[in-house]
C-alpha cells in the first residue's frame, strides 16, 4: 500500500479518475514530449555517473546479457501464444508491443527502488535501451513471413485463373533496423549515459539540480498525463476477445516470472533483478506503435496500443512493480 502514498502514483491515479470522468484537463503535446525526453535524459545521467562509479564489470556484462536474453524470449513466446487467438499481422504486432518496454514503467520502478532505499545497478538503463530494438525487428520479419505466405496463395489461384500474380510489398529489413536503433528517445538515453559516463563525479555534481531535484516532480507530471491517456484507451478494447485482457495481465507476470528465473540461475542483486523483470513485463507504447504502424500496416493500431496504454502499463505502475520487488526481494536477496 505504501506505493499508493506516493505522490507521482497517486497523480497518476488522479489522471485516470478524471479520463474516465472525461473531463477536459489535457498535457498539451510538446510539453509531453519534452517531459518525456527529461525524464530519460535525467535516467540516463544517473546511469552513466553510478557506471563511473562501479566501470564495466563482468557483473555488468551478465545482467545485460540476461536483458537481451529476455528481450529475443518473450516477443517469441508472445507471437506462439497470440497466434492462436490472433491473425498473424495482429499476433506479431502485440508480441512486438509486449516484447519491447516501457520507459516510464522503468523509470517509475527505478523512482520506486530509490524511495524504498533498494541499491541497483546504472547499467539497467542500458538494458533498457538493449530491450527496446529486438521485439520490433521480429515482429517485422514475422509479419514479412506472413505475407509472403498470403502471396504465394493468392498467387496460386491467381495464375489457375490465368491471371497476374500478386507482388508482395515488404518493407526492407535495414530499414526497420535502422528506425529502431536511431529512435530519437533512445539516443538521447545512450548519448545522456555516455556523458555522465565522461563526466563522472564532477558531472554528477554540476547537473543534480537537474536530474535529481526535479526529477520527482517532472515524473509525478509526466505520471499525470499517462494516467489521462491510460483512462482514454481503454475503451478501445470493447468488444475484443476476452482472452487479450486475460493476456495483457497474465502475460507481464509470466514474463516477470521468466525474468526471475533467470535473475536466480544468474545470481542477480534483489535491484537489478526486480528491475529486469520490470522491463520484461513492461509493454512499448511509444517506440513500437510508431514503427509498426507503418511496418505492418495491417495490424489493428486500437488492439496494441489499447491492451499496452489501457490495462498493461496502468497494472504494472499501480500493482506490478510492488509485487516484481517483494518477489525478488524473497528470491534473491
Amino acid at each position: 500500500m505504501s506505493n499508493f502514498t506516493d505522490p507521482a502514483i497517486l497523480f497518476f491515479v488522479f489522471g485516470i479518475l478524471a479520463g474516465s470522468l472525461k473531463s477536459n484537463l489535457e498535457i498539451p503535446p510538446p510539453i509531453s514530449r519534452f517531459l518525456s525526453l527529461y525524464l530519460l535524459m535525467a535516467l540516463g545521467l544517473k546511469g552513466g555517473f553510478a557506471l563511473a562509479q562501479s566501470g564495466l564489470t563482468p557483473g555488468v556484462l551478465v545482467d545485460l546479457g540476461a536483458a537481451l536474453a529476455m528481450a529475443f524470449s518473450v516477443p517469441l513466446i508472445g507471437y506462439v501464444v497470440l497466434r492462436r487467438f490472433l491473425s498473424g499481422f495482429d499476433a506479431a504486432a502485440v508480441a512486438a508491443t509486449y516484447g519491447s518496454v516501457s520507459a516510464v514503467t522503468f523509470i517509475t520502478a527505478s523512482q520506486y527502488l530509490d524511495n524504498h532505499g533498494v541499491a541497483f545497478g546504472g547499467h539497467m538503463a542500458a538494458a533498457m535501451a538493449l530491450m527496446e530494438s529486438p521485439a520490433i525487428v521480429f515482429a517485422v520479419i514475422m509479419a514479412n513471413h506472413v505475407r509472403r505466405r498470403m502471396n504465394s496463395r493468392a498467387g496460386t489461384d491467381l495464375a489457375e485463373r490465368g491471371e497476374k500474380p500478386l507482388l508482395g510489398s515488404n518493407p526492407p529489413l535495414g530499414k526497420i533496423w535502422h528506425e529502431a536503433l536511431t529512435d530519437g528517445a533512445q539516443l538521447l538515453l545512450l548519448g545522456a549515459m555516455l556523458i555522465g559516463l565522461m563526466t563522472g563525479e564532477a558531472g554528477q555534481s554540476a547537473m543534480k539540480p537537474f536530474s535529481v531535484d526535479l526529477f520527482k516532480g517532472m515524473l509525478a507530471f509526466f505520471l499525470l498525463d499517462m494516467g489521462l491517456l491510460a483512462a482514454r484507451n481503454m475503451g478501445q478494447l470493447k468488444g475484443q476477445s476476452p482472452w487479450l485482457v486475460v493476456y495483457a495481465v497474465l502475460g507481464p507476470l509470466v514474463h516477470a516470472g521468466l525474468a526471475l528465473l533467470l535473475a536466480w540461475t544468474l545470481g542477480m542483486s534483489a535491484g537489478n533483478g526486480a528491475l529486469l523483470m520490470v522491463l520484461s513485463a513492461s509493454a512499448s507504447y511509444i517506440a513500437v506503435p510508431a514503427v509498426i504502424r507503418h511496418a505492418i500496416p495491417e495490424a489493428s493500431p486500437s488492439l496494441y496500443f489499447g491492451m499496452s496504454l489501457g490495462l498493461t502499463f496502468p497494472f504494472n505502475i499501480l500493482l506490478g512493480i510492488p509485487l516484481y520487488l517483494l518477489a525478488a526481494q524473497q528470491v534473491l536477496a
